[in-house]
């Protein structure tokens, strides 16, 4: 029993920052997948992680300890959400695209998040769940979240951080770059049908007689169908380098709030 009571304050804080990261970060965290399994496979990971980190640690339960919840619970939450930052570059690619083509006036209902979602957006995010999943990417959040104490022990320095205002830079910074992705994602598709806008603004000019509006719409859509149909196999290479790069700015987020340190071997 005294082995009980003075594992029970450390395995507390353990589920405390696996349950906030299922909660926010992406494909685990869908809609789809009932409270019942996002609760227990928590509480399975933290059986595991307390075996990795000990529960010799002695943590009183006292007013402070409200506070080690607290900042438990920011820790997952800031991983599981600079991971979801990048899933966002998918949907945020296709709304520029959809805004081109001229789907942005219909969108679906994305069963994973309960939104209102662009349709090539949609269509790109399920294509990136399924490559995720094949590239065994939720396996790898799962050892990322497991091996966050190697980097962020329990007795880390999260208030400090965000009082400093280094959370919060890398977080803008992180936005940045997931708006640079998405631009990137978009960008043949885009200039593409800017170069058709430019041509039938020029045919405007130079035949008035012709509805522009008539020959316009049907004919970036069968542009952009084109476009999309030529780049689909690229999208493998693509999603790859995104899924890297998320999980590298998961390293450099633990690496913040860890001070910088080599994490213990």
């Amino acid at each position: 029993m005294a082995i009980f009571f003075q594992a029970l304050p450390v395995f507390l804080l353990i589920f405390c920052r696996i349950t906030s990261f299922f909660v926010v970060v992406p494909v685990l965290s869908s809609r789809n997948i009932p409270a019942m399994f996002k609760i227990g496979i928590s509480m399975f990971i933290s059986l595991i992680t307390i075996a990795i980190v000990g529960w010799n640690q002695t943590i009183p339960m006292d007013g402070v300890y409200v506070l080690m919840i607290i900042r438990e619970m920011l820790i997952g939450v800031a991983l599981g959400f600079v991971v979801y930052i990048f899933f966002t570059v998918v949907q945020t690619a296709g709304a520029f695209m959809d805004m081109q083509i001229g789907f942005s006036m219909a969108s679906v209902i994305d069963p994973l998040t309960g939104t209102s979602n662009p349709m090539l957006g949609n269509l790109k995010y399920m294509v990136a769940v399924l490559l995720f999943l094949s590239f065994d990417g939720h396996h790898y959040l799962i050892k990322a979240i497991i091996d966050s104490y190697k980097w962020v022990p329990l007795d880390n320095q999260m208030f400090a951080r965000i009082y400093n205002g280094q959370v919060s830079d890398f977080l803008f910074q992180s936005l940045s770059k997931m708006f640079y992705l998405s631009f990137q994602l978009a960008a043949p598709v885009v200039a593409a049908l800017f170069l058709t806008d430019l041509g039938l603004g020029l045919l405007t000019r130079v035949a008035p007689q012709f509805n522009i509006f008539v020959v316009g719409a049907p004919l970036k859509m069968i542009l952009g169908f084109f476009i999309l149909i030529f780049l689909f196999p690229e999208l493998i290479s693509q999603f790859q380098q995104l899924f890297g790069t998320a999980f590298d700015y998961v390293g450099k987020m633990l690496q913040l709030i860890g001070g910088g340190s080599s994490p213990a071997p």
